[in-house]
């Protein structure tokens, strides 16, 4: 007996024929609306009688919502892997991922070959379709930032870019009956495509044997690979023989392949339109109960719970594995799982987790802190893991990953209340409030996740008009150290709801936040390249000019050194927050006056197309960035000439000054967390190297004894000081006695943590 554990899904396998093309696009919709989970379409590109399969595959998901479609599988002898590793990401990320990749070596070689195809043995077609994976993977493999090269005898790319990226992580199954191509599918594949009517009973308990075999020499568990059966039959009043009656004798026939021969998937061959919805409806859901129930009184271990043993060995000490919670299990990466090159890392630092956890709601967050404190590892947070000090990941702990709380709501349109999941991407928010003549000031960059932004500050283009991301938060969902999940406003938990805005990661798990958006049309947002020879003059005459534009204004500038000439270019990000255009170039007319102009572009633009959605970044390895951050009231002569000798002098390689002014300064400093309220500008200072005093020296001889304080998401120097600098009295001591009620054993302490009041 073989039960691999997994969740039972089912399909239709659909005939791709041309003479009413809609005719299998509405089948498809006729297994969507029953229930089922997958369309799936054989590929003979070459009968003339069918359409396209790849063309009718993105037709099918742009004409239904839910399944997931795959060929039947796709020829890759006559499909380019690399061009065919593109097209299937492509359409992933267009179908939110609802993309399976079904794909075998080829049949019918003489139409084959009629087609331009290449005749291939068994055995190179094997060795073909494995370069072809290798390829297809390697496309998909955006976390390595080298260019793929694979020279294989039949499939070759050399110095190819990578990307983009799936929507999920895209299962390929191979349609194989010979024993070489079973072990290839063992050692690579994610599922095994068969149908009945040609394997037969003993071909599938046979294959099943083979595909194990070789996934365990290859240190895989068995179950990694999916077993997919097409079936054919009718339903009729009487039963007559196998899946030849009624839809309660399906199920019973159909029990012991999913109990006894490792079938998770079940596709039903065949156009009756009938037959699907009887499939849909009355089989799949009393198969589910049925094979749920026998499991359960067995103990059957889902399939999440099982590693091979290149998995086991790749587990990370302190952890006890197998007690994560049921909830969490299905997502949770370990180091040996092929999804861990995408989670392990944030943005600008790579990781090495022993394990990540993916919650889907407030109440799995609260389990999987649950079960972090229980291990004898350090625990990480993250919601988009865009922090520059890298603190959302860690080396050999837990990392709790919020991105899959990413729901964008609007609560009010007329007050502009919205809802935000803590994983949402701040260019998602702003693509989705557009439409409503609605946007939040968040930062300057579309691929940051709400949470870490809006917990902390959140210094965006819109600033000094309409203040920091967190002076519009109205509510929070946390889930506090103990697990209770609370809400945190004006009215409940008043003190905690001060203290996330500005301190959030030290006081409990931010899961979603309320916050009123403020109503914006089109923008004017300009970029001017500048020569900053006259480096401290450009950035005095800069920051002159911000502190008495109007408000609409709020500038962003960039230096850092130039190989050609001049030595140094700054870059000046600009937004003028209205339509008023005559009013925006006057405005941009003062800024361009403070050095000649290299090069200027200026738009209309809605907010969305400055913080605008991007595929998230992931660091692949390196030390990473040191920086250094500061806070100060004016460009005096001597902040402006301690920031210069950081770029003339190579010390750091890029130098970023932004408005904080305006707004900002409105809201009292004791309001919230966030202290710093009389300060016009913020700096953040890049260094590279393995010697921290590279930068650090410099900065605190040059530019430390001239600021005010400083912005904690910019910062990566770890002294205790720096806390002080970032939290001075009386937020501190006032932070610490709300720390002491909400998280007194300190659970929250990897994020510049502060230390609970005792006294």
């Amino acid at each position: 007996m073989t039960d691999y554990g997994h969740e039972l899904t089912f399909g239709t396998f659909i005939t791709p024929q041309n003479e009413n093309p809609q005719v299998p696009v509405q089948l498809a919709q006729l297994t969507e609306a029953a229930g089922l989970d997958l369309a799936t379409f054989q590929d003979h590109p070459y009968q003339p009688a069918f359409l396209d399969t790849w063309t009718l595959l993105t037709w099918v998901a742009a004409a239904t919502e839910r399944i997931s479609v795959s060929g039947n599988v796709l020829n890759l002898a006559l499909r380019p892997p690399a061009v065919l590793a593109r097209s299937a990401a492509s359409l992933d990320r267009l179908s939110a991922g609802r993309f399976t990749l079904g794909l075998g070596a080829g049949a019918f070689w003489e139409a084959i070959e009629a087609m331009g195809g290449r005749r291939l043995t068994p055995g190179q077609g094997v060795q073909a379709l494995a370069e072809g994976i290798e390829i297809i993977r390697g496309i998909w493999d955006t976390a390595d930032p080298t260019a793929l090269t694979v020279d294989g005898t039949y499939h070759r790319v050399a110095g190819v870019k990578r990307g983009p990226a799936p929507a999920h992580d895209i299962p390929i199954w191979l349609g194989a009956l010979k024993p070489r191509m079973l072990r290839l599918t063992g050692r690579v594949a994610d599922g095994w495509a068969v149908t009945l009517q040609y394997v037969g009973d003993d071909g599938l308990v046979e294959g099943n044997a083979t595909i194990d075999e070789a996934a365990t020499r290859a240190g895989r568990h068995p179950a990694e690979i999916r077993r997919v059966l097409n079936i054919g039959g009718a339903f009729t009043p009487q039963g007559r023989g196998f899946l030849q009656g009624p839809p309660n004798q399906w199920v019973e026939q159909l029990a012991p392949y999913a109990l006894e021969r490792g079938i998770g998937t079940f596709i039903l061959i065949g156009d009756d339109p009938r037959a699907i919805q009887t499939f849909g409806q009355e089989v799949a859901p009393a198969l589910r109960e049925l094979v749920a129930a026998e499991r359960a009184s067995a103990g059957t271990a889902p399939v999440a719970r099982r590693r091979g043993s290149a998995a086991l060995a790749a587990r990370r000490a302190g952890i006890a594995y197998d007690d994560v919670p049921a909830a969490l299990v299905a997502r949770a990466v370990e180091p040996g799982d092929r999804e861990y090159p995408s989670v392990r890392s944030g943005y600008l630092r790579a990781g090495r987790p022993g394990l990540v956890l993916r919650p889907r709601s407030a109440e799995e967050v609260a389990e999987a802190l649950a079960y972090a404190r229980k291990q004898e590892v350090p625990m990480a947070v993250r919601s988009g893991g865009h922090g520059i000090s890298g603190r959302s990941t860690n080396d050999g702990g837990i990392v709790v990953d919020l991105g899959a709380l990413d729901r964008i709501e609007l609560l009010d349109e007329r007050t502009g209340l919205v809802r935000l999941g803590v994983g949402a991407r701040w260019g998602q928010v702003a693509e989705q409030l557009v439409p409503h003549g609605l946007a939040i000031s968040s930062g300057d960059y579309g691929g940051v996740g709400v949470g870490g932004l809006a917990t902390t500050g959140g210094i965006g283009f819109m600033g000094r008009l309409h203040g920091l991301t967190i002076d519009h938060v109205r509510a929070a969902e946390v889930v506090l150290a103990d697990g209770r999940i609370v809400r945190a406003d004006a009215e409940h938990h008043p003190d905690l709801f001060w203290a996330v805005r500005g301190a959030g990661a030290n006081v409990g798990a931010v899961t979603a936040l309320e916050l009123a958006a403020d109503r914006v049309g089109d923008i004017v947002h300009s970029v001017m390249l500048l020569d900053a020879s006259d480096t401290a003059g450009v950035l005095a005459r800069w920051g002159q000019v911000v502190e008495t534009s109007p408000r609409e204004l709020t500038s962003f500038i960039i230096l850092s050194p130039n190989r050609g000439a001049p030595s140094v270019v700054a870059r000046v990000m600009t937004v003028y927050a209205s339509d008023d255009t005559d009013a925006a170039v006057a405005a941009l007319q003062r800024l361009a006056d403070i050095a000649p102009v290299l090069d200027h572009e200026a738009r209309l633009t809605p907010y969305s197309g400055v913080v605008f959605p991007t595929q998230p970044h992931h660091a692949s390895g390196g030390l990473g960035p040191i920086t250094r951050s500061g806070l100060f009231t004016h460009l005096t002569p001597e902040v402006s000439g301690g920031l210069a000798r950081l770029v003339t002098e190579g010390v750091s390689y890029f130098l970023q000054l932004r408005a904080v002014g305006g707004a900002v300064n409105d809201v009292p400093a004791g309001d919230t967390a966030y202290p710093h309220r009389h300060q016009n500008f913020s700096a953040v200072a890049f260094g590279g190297g393995v010697r921290r005093a590279a930068l650090d020296v410099p900065w605190d001889d040059w530019v430390y004894p001239h600021a005010e304080g400083l912005y904690l998401s910019f910062e990566t120097d770890p002294r205790p000081e720096r806390l002080r600098d970032a939290f001075p009295e009386p937020t501190l001591s006032r932070l610490r006695q709300v720390k002491r009620v909400y998280d007194p054993d300190a659970v929250f302490n990897t994020n510049f943590p502060v230390p609970p009041a005792t006294d």
